[in-house]
């Protein structure tokens, strides 16, 4: 027997015990059907999930690679409701539920749980106690939890009855997880239609290089600040603080070195950018948030130089054309797109804050 958790249904008082995740059910690991076989895959129906499609969310719908009656033939299948879990590479600790028949790579351990125990509960169990299993696992270039180690991690339980409360009320908070994500994936492709619609789609008229300005930053990551008053921007978002900002005022921050060149953030106010990132402002005449939608439909692909490090350089891209209409056209579209870009920040709010009511529900009512 054991402790039992702080948060908990009235009607309950037994104590929880200790178990493996042997306890909970059969792990099975999921296997390749040979690629060299192209009627594994051809015509595929059936889903075979990889690590790359756990994480999303807690139920499977889909999967990227899907196998054909004759591969799927060649898998270890799980029946709907089993319990994914990847345990090997940088994605380790993402999981799923199966929402029909399917298979997985041997990336994934699954659990199909037994009788005694509910498949929601065991899921939140494991979700729950899959940090401190991370810090059990060994120090190498790829992380991995081998099958036999995945059986005997440690977990708790508690009796069936109240397990299936606990598993049904935290599936709710998932449900709702998951419909504000769809509510905000709907938002950005809205987004992404109406820039799409009213910008790409239109003939291209004008130089970059005569609508924006081009500056540079000499600052590194080494002389920014954990914390302070001015955000300092990376090129992953805002890396540091400073006390002197050395931008007043709106400009799109462009990545121009290293993974991910070419991808463009809209700030404003007090701040200051690293030196792999430029800073462009817009020229009279023209509106600085309607040419950033623009860039982000915009293929800087044609202007990458360098083979490790990839670059690109305001004087090449800067040759290019973008549709820019009258600069009152230009305001009201960038108005438009703005309002939907509000809402999709409301709808983010909202999500972060399901996230983190599961996040303490977890700590709360598991142990």
């Amino acid at each position: 027997m054991c402790d039992v958790p702080a948060l908990r249904f009235p009607e309950f008082s037994d104590e929880w015990e200790k178990c493996l995740i042997s306890d909970f059910g059969m792990v099975i690991t999921g296997n390749t059907p040979p690629t060299k076989d192209v009627d594994n895959y051809k015509d595929g129906i059936k889903l075979w999930a990889s690590p790359i499609d756990l994480g999303k969310s807690k139920w499977i719908y889909d999967t990227q690679t899907k196998l054909s009656v004759t591969g799927f033939e060649k898998t270890r299948k799980l029946p709907q409701g089993a319990i994914l879990v990847t345990c090997i590479g940088s994605t380790i600790g993402k999981m799923g539920m199966a929402t029909c028949e399917i298979a997985t790579n041997q990336q994934i351990n699954s659990i199909i749980t037994n009788s005694d125990n509910d498949k929601d509960f065991v899921y939140y169990a494991i979700e729950s106690k899959f940090p401190k299993y991370l810090t059990s696992v060994a120090i190498q270039a790829v992380p991995i939890i081998s099958k036999s180690s995945f059986e005997r991690l440690p977990n708790i339980r508690t009796t069936l009855t109240e397990q299936k409360k606990i598993g049904r009320f935290l599936s709710l908070i998932d449900k709702r997880i998951e419909t504000q994500n769809k509510i905000i994936e709907k938002l950005e492709t809205l987004i992404k239609g109406i820039i799409e619609t009213v910008i790409s789609s239109q003939k291209s008229n004008t130089l970059i290089k005569n609508c924006l300005e081009c500056n540079s930053s000499t600052l590194q990551e080494s002389q920014v600040a954990e914390t302070g008053t001015f955000p300092v921007y990376g090129a992953t978002g805002i890396s540091g603080y400073t006390e002197a900002p050395d931008v007043n005022g709106e400009s799109i921050l462009i990545i121009k070195d290293g993974s991910g060149v070419g991808t463009v953030k809209y700030v404003t106010g007090e701040y200051s950018y690293i030196g792999t990132l430029n800073s462009l402002t817009a020229k009279d005449g023209y509106c600085l948030k309607f040419i950033y939608f623009a860039l982000q439909k915009f293929c800087f692909e044609p202007y990458k130089t360098g083979m490790a490090i990839p670059h690109i350089y305001f004087k090449d891209y800067g040759k290019a054309k973008i549709s820019c209409p009258t600069i009152k056209e230009q305001f009201a579209i960038a108005k438009r797109i703005s309002m939907v870009e509000d809402k999709v920040s409301v709808e983010k709010r909202i999500f972060f804050h399901y996230q983190a009511q599961k996040s303490y529900l977890l700590s709360q009512m598991l142990i």
